[in-house]
């Protein structure tokens, strides 16, 4: 298991390609970019005896990949997209919680193929869905000061903002076309995603195995998307209390539960799985996120 951030010095990788934001015309050449850039720190990483970061950036710079962006520095950041975004209409955006970083990327990527395949398996004949695993800010730890706090969260969103205006004029750029853009937010994600919010234009907005927004309602986060939320049955988030106070200046902890009718969110079957099993295929989490992706929540289960 590779060490935490906190236990080992960064290894080093060489400061991300400067690219245009990306269009129709120039996603190829950006994904082109991400992948020479991962390679350079892949082998930067090799040479700097750290064989497990190495071994992650040479898989994401395969010729497969598609890294619309990608930063080898400290934990790392990448955004990759699973499925063909320059003609894609649904669009899904990954975002992560604690403990997510370049060395426990793949976990992260194994959620966003899971619902690609699933929004396949769903799609009507005219959906064109995609997916893109957002790993675009520093991740809290799980044991840490920083995961109490909306600190990481108010630094992301801004980022998360900016990914999804790139985003709208990648998939809005075809005539007649409307696409239908959902952020799904995992644990700590879904106190980034209450900070980038408002205004902001996107359809739905899935929170999943969360600690709270830092808003207390929906109505708090000035947003014109859905709101929707779901937890398994198992997972260990539901016991984490759903305050907020003022200790020594700072503003710990997230407010309302989500699930909590006083939230305003339109709640949704998740199953009996813990706070990783949202993404598990036949779950009825995966399902039903699935189906607020491709604009069809009549047919929740």
């Amino acid at each position: 298991m590779p060490l935490s951030a906190a236990a080992r010095p960064w290894t080093p990788a060489p400061a991300p390609a400067v690219l245009a934001a990306p269009t129709r015309a120039t996603l190829a050449a950006a994904y082109a970019a991400n992948r020479a850039n991962a390679a350079q720190a892949s082998r930067m990483a090799a040479a700097h005896g750290d064989p497990h970061r190495a071994a992650v950036e040479r898989e994401l710079a395969s010729p497969s990949r598609q890294l619309l962006t990608f930063d080898g520095r400290g934990p790392g950041r990448a955004t990759e997209v699973v499925g063909d975004l320059a003609h894609a209409d649904r669009v899904a955006v990954l975002v992560p919680g604690s403990d997510t970083s370049l060395d426990t990327y793949d976990r992260f990527r194994a959620g966003a193929q899971a619902l690609f395949r699933e929004l396949t398996r769903q799609a009507p004949p005219t959906a064109r869905p995609a997916v893109v695993a957002w790993l675009g800010y520093e991740t809290p730890g799980t044991v840490s000061t920083t995961v109490l706090t909306t600190g990481r969260a108010e630094q992301a969103a801004p980022h998360l903002r900016q990914l999804v205006h790139d985003l709208r004029a990648v998939v809005g750029a075809a005539p007649g076309r409307s696409p239908h853009l959902t952020l799904v937010c995992h644990s700590y994600g879904s106190v980034v995603c209450g900070r980038a919010a408002a205004g902001l234009a996107v359809s739905d907005i899935a929170l999943i195995g969360s600690p709270g927004t830092g808003a207390g309602s929906v109505a708090a986060l000035h947003t014109p998307a859905r709101v929707w939320a779901a937890r398994g049955a198992d997972d260990w988030v539901a016991h984490v209390p759903h305050v907020r106070a003022d200790l020594f200046g700072t503003t710990v902890g997230f407010g309302t539960d989500p699930m909590d009718p006083a939230f305003g969110a339109r709640v949704f079957r998740a199953g009996k799985g813990g706070h990783s099993a949202y993404f598990t295929p036949g779950s009825p989490s995966l399902t039903n996120l699935a189906r607020i992706v491709l604009g069809t929540p009549k047919e929740l289960r």
